[in-house]
């Protein structure tokens, strides 16, 4: 159920840029709220009924990733938002991502540390921030990028402590 649960955040991308695209803000909000509600629920399955996989733990964040990503890329389309923000977010979710395929590669699944989960939140207050015109958008993106890159930190020092203790 946790994996149905992240295809569903997965598959609500499209909808939700279509919304978005037609002026439908609210209807987009929606989706926001659902798929920030889902990244809550699967992992909150997953460990409750100790379901917890190396697939869900890469897939989630890959999933959040895609979500976020593709709806700021809208709002940076429509310039609701500033290039600077949404390329320093990029560069930080490929980083991770790629830090994320070392550490499986050496037998290390990198699950989501408690800063990661305040970003990703901040993440979907940002977005429906922006879609509902809430005017604070920008300082959640900005508070959201300061978690990332503050957690980026944290992941890469759980990587090098990690590849120490296996060398």
């Amino acid at each position: 159920m946790p994996l149905f649960i992240t295809f569903l955040r997965f598959v609500l991308i499209v909808p939700t840029l279509y919304a978005l695209e037609t002026d439908r803000r609210l209807l987009a909000s929606f989706f926001i709220l659902l798929a920030g509600i889902s990244d809550w629920l699967d992992g909150d399955l997953a460990r409750r009924n100790k379901k917890v996989t190396n697939l869900g733990i890469l897939l989630d964040p890959l999933v959040d990733k895609a979500f976020v990503l593709s709806v700021l890329s809208f709002f940076l389309y429509r310039q609701e938002i500033g290039l600077v923000p949404f390329v320093l977010l990029l560069l930080r979710e490929l980083a991770i991502s790629f830090l994320r395929s070392l550490s499986v590669e050496k037998g290390y699944s990198m699950p989501a540390s408690y800063l990661g989960k305040a970003k990703a939140f901040l993440e979907f207050v940002t977005l429906l921030s922006l879609s509902l015109s809430l005017g604070l958008s920008n300082f959640f993106l900005w508070l959201a990028i300061i978690l990332a890159y503050l957690s980026m930190y944290d992941y890469i020092i759980k990587y090098m402590t990690y590849s120490k203790g296996i060398k």
